[in-house]
């Protein structure tokens, strides 16, 4: 049986795009209580099927998709290269494995042609019959078509022929961007992969006693459980600390801690470990939309999750990586400047400039990001994690200039760490920022 929030999700998915809402026409509309009314709205914003626009209100709106690929299909290159698609469209599906210029003899092409591949070639109709019979796409640039021999060829092999107006190069390093993205993109991992589903997690509930706590606690050997209403949601969270000097016969829901904190099965372990570390947590519970209790996820968990995901290998180069290369680590200044904190020197490139030649705002926070982090691993040997930036650009940094950045650490503490950053070029202040930042013991 749906659960009255997911009926209000379901009714505002059938709703006309542009149609107005609100709680309280939902709330007379479906028999629900505004409260569960309000929720539901939040959660239909949150899932791109509303918006709320000033003046004007809570409007249905089309679900954004998202735009990036999973795998790179013959189907994407399509949309890629805004091409047209000739014939074998059975095979649009098929992953792409590499792809092949075809600006060779057909004997010469033989080599590089495999299975899964896709020969980017003109209009050489004997070229493209080749490719086909080896197992590979054909993308005929230029905007020439083919003849109804190869179409039927790709028809029976499954196998597109696909046609596009660029030419050869720019087609090439449209493709050639869209693999190196996937290659940047980590397979993100969400809590739904790893946490401990409810059948196998151990909870209380709103009416059973502290003793009842006593006695879990000495079979599990855990300290912290969920607490849950009748009806099976969270209500709150119940730890050692909350029973010390508390008689056996006192409610679990008089000494719990109420409105815990809780994640969601879509959420990514990344962000979950965040709030894990910085809230002190050592145990997260998972609900559902309405809080229904689905289970459990540990700090221990999240951090196995996490490292696991590290040791995956990448192959492309993220702009973050881009700047770390750039970086040079010095440990001391030309100046009179000392400290046992390093500082840093950064060559302004044309790739980081903005439409009018000067470094870009947003790069220069970049490179302050990374210097900090960078800063904390040689300081503290500690891993951080920028939270908040405040950034004053004093004076234009133009192309070509060298600029030495000097962090100081002026306040740190067992979880957080405050730092003074300033930018010199030619011994000029160009930039200043003070960075307040979360620090994570380095394993």
């Amino acid at each position: 049986m749906t659960t009255k929030h997911d009926q209000i999700i379901t009714y505002i998915e059938t709703l006309p795009v542009g149609e107005k809402i609100s709680v309280r026409s939902i709330a007379k509309n479906l028999n629900v209580s505004e409260g569960t009314a309000y929720r539901a709205i939040k959660d239909a914003q949150n899932d791109g099927l509303v918006s709320t626009i000033q003046r004007v209100g809570t409007i249905r709106i089309e679900r954004k998709m998202k735009e990036t690929f999973e795998t790179l299909t013959y189907g994407e290159v399509v949309k890629i290269i805004d091409g047209d698609i000739l014939g074998g469209e059975a095979g649009l599906d098929k992953d792409l494995s590499k792809f092949i210029i075809g600006a060779m003899t057909e004997e010469a092409m033989m080599r590089y042609i495999s299975p899964g591949s896709l020969m980017i070639v003109g209009n050489r109709e004997n070229a493209q019959k080749l490719a086909l019979e080896c197992g590979a796409a054909v993308l005929i640039t230029g905007g020439f078509k083919t003849n109804e021999d190869i179409i039927l060829l790709a028809n029976k092999l499954n196998m597109p022929v696909l046609s596009t107006t660029y030419d050869s190069f720019t087609v090439a390093t449209l493709i050639n961007r869209a693999i190196t993205d996937q290659l940047i993109k980590k397979e993100i991992m969400l809590v739904d992969d790893i946490y401990t589903k409810a059948d196998k997690t151990l909870y209380l509930t709103a009416n059973q006693v502290v003793l009842d706590y006593r006695k879990l606690n000495e079979e599990s050997h855990h300290t912290r459980f969920p607490v849950v209403n009748k009806k099976g949601r969270l209500i709150g969270m119940v730890t050692a600390k909350d029973i010390i000097g508390k008689q056996d016969q006192i409610s679990i829901e008089r000494v719990m801690t109420k409105n815990p904190t809780f994640a969601k099965t879509h959420m990514s372990v990344a962000s979950v470990g965040h709030l894990m570390i910085w809230d002190g947590l050592e145990v997260m519970p998972i609900v559902e939309d309405d809080l229904t209790l689905m289970g459990i996820v540990s700090r221990q968990d999240v951090m196995k999750a996490m490292q696991s995901s590290q040791r995956q290998p990448q192959m492309g180069d993220t702009l973050s990586d881009q700047i770390n290369e750039n970086i040079e680590i010095l440990t001391t200044s030309s100046e009179e400047w000392t400290s046992k904190i390093p500082y840093y020197k950064f060559k302004v490139t044309p790739q980081m400039t903005d439409n009018v030649g000067t470094l870009s705002f947003g790069l220069l926070s970049e490179v302050i990001s990374t210097v900090t982090k960078n800063t904390m691993v040689v300081y503290q040997k500690k891993n951080a994690v920028v939270e908040q930036m405040s950034l004053y650009y004093l004076k234009l940094i133009q192309l070509g200039s060298e600029i030495e950045i000097r962090p100081s650490v002026f306040e740190i503490g067992r979880r957080t760490a405050k730092l003074d950053i300033e930018v010199y070029t030619d011994t000029v202040l160009v930039a200043k920022a003070t960075v307040v930042c979360q620090l994570m013991q380095r394993s």
